[in-house]
């Protein structure tokens, strides 16, 4: 009796682990197509994933087998358990500093209501200089293994600026991602981004104060620092700087930042995440400068996805009046389907008219541009419309029998996708009054 019931245990414990390993061999197999992935996510962030997978594999095997399911119903949840668990996991890997969209509960930043100007550098050749671009010493366009997409990748104190000028009203946003990168000595001395009006229209402007003016901002070795340049002898009188010394103002090499800009006719504002960085008033006193060009320079880093719009969205108007809010304020990853935190300023803006007027409904649509298969460009837009009423049920209250949700894909653009700037204007969301 006793050979009996030590046989059976060692039956009960090898068909267990063999469950356990053929969940791992499938598990693997997932992870090959995840690694060949264009989000190019890292090996650590896969190991750590196939960690916790195996530990939940293990941990759901035992529950089955007390609830008295079937192997092969076992085996289907252990393996779904498991791909969840991986990708969740490799997900967290590739932002490897993201943020919850609840940290930015002060964030106030509204992107411009209309795309001018945008740059994933997708059009450009991996080790290539990007085309709309044009420099006195040398960038490229590289990838990396922590953040997906084309990015610009420059060293040195030389200057990459916007070929062509661009067409800046008073009120304006720019956005753009930043990685700083270490130097050959393993230190980080960050770059420098300027917003600046040019002399030369064809050529670079030299010089510590280069052009006609403008305002620059500096990652000094991480720490944040401003200063404006004017000419003449009133304006040059205006001249501004100032830095944040704390802690949680600095950057860190191989993180990756959202810097967002808003310009509204003197004052400008200027965000790094979720935190508000400087306020600045007078930065562009009338009559002094008026910028049309955008530059990088001086330190080592990446930068991707720099979007300059303009016009503030009159939310209000266009949602109770028009009927329809065309937004280009909640972002998301490429391919995903998940809210970035900081789409928050625009969702708390549509939630505050939603909040004054309960008895307005909405329908909320997602739309994708023509990159990829017509039928995965559907379901992710429909996916992410439905993020997007899920934000705004879970974190600013709004009654979710308020809100439909749908997306169309690619099927109804409004430029040609022919240039990433026209995509750009394709990957919108909708709010459509019920």
């Amino acid at each position: 009796m006793m050979r009996t019931l030590i046989t059976i245990f060692v039956l009960t414990l090898f068909v267990s682990m063999t469950g356990n390993v053929s969940g791992q061999l499938k598990l693997k197999d997932k992870l090959k197509k995840v690694e060949g992935s264009v989000d190019q996510r890292t090996d650590q962030g896969i190991e750590k994933g196939l960690d916790k997978a195996q530990e939940k594999i293990g941990n759901l095997f035992k529950k089955k087998e007390a609830s008295g399911q079937s192997q092969q119903e076992q085996q289907e949840q252990q393996n779904q358990e498991g791909n969840q668990a991986t990708d969740q996991n490799v997900d967290q890997a590739a932002s490897p500093h993201a943020t919850a969209l609840e940290a930015y509960s002060k964030y106030d930043f509204i992107p411009g209501e209309k795309v001018i100007f945008f740059e994933d550098f997708s059009q450009d050749a991996i080790g290539d200089f990007p085309a709309l671009w044009n420099t006195n010493g040398s960038a490229e366009v590289v990838t990396n293994n922590l953040f997906p997409g084309n990015w610009m990748k420059f060293s040195g104190w030389e200057s990459i600026w916007t070929d062509e000028l661009l067409q800046l009203p008073e009120n304006y946003t720019i956005e753009f991602d930043l990685i700083n990168l270490p130097d050959k000595d393993n230190n980080m001395p960050g770059c420098m981004f300027r917003l600046m009006q040019a002399k030369n229209v064809k050529s670079w402007d030299g010089g510590t104060a280069p052009g006609m003016g403008g305002f620059q901002f500096h990652t000094d070795y991480g720490r944040p620092f401003y200063s404006t340049w004017l000419f003449g002898a009133e304006c040059s009188q205006l001249n501004l700087d100032g830095f944040k010394d704390e802690e949680m103002y600095k950057e860190k090499m191989n993180q990756k930042y959202h810097i967002a800009i808003w310009v509204q006719k003197s004052r400008l504002r200027l965000y790094q995440d979720e935190l508000k960085v400087f306020d600045i008033p007078k930065a562009f006193p009338t009559g002094c400068v008026k910028p049309d060009r955008i530059r990088f320079e001086r330190g080592t880093a990446m930068v991707s996805n720099i979007r300059i719009a303009v016009g503030a969205p009159d939310t209000r108007n266009k949602l109770l009046t028009e009927g329809k809010l065309v937004t280009y304020g909640i972002y998301f990853d490429v391919n995903k389907d998940v809210v970035k935190p900081e789409s928050y300023g625009t969702l708390k803006d549509i939630a505050k008219v939603l909040q004054e007027n309960p008895e307005v409904r909405v329908k909320i649509v997602g739309h994708t541009d023509s990159d990829g298969a017509d039928a995965a460009n559907l379901d992710l837009s429909v996916r992410r419309g439905a993020s997007v009423k899920n934000e705004l049920v879970n974190t600013f209250g709004i009654e979710a029998s308020r809100l439909e949700s749908d997306g169309m894909g690619e099927s109804q653009p409004v430029a040609a996708n022919d240039t990433p700037a026209n995509k750009a204007l394709n990957r919108r969301v909708e709010f459509i009054k019920l």
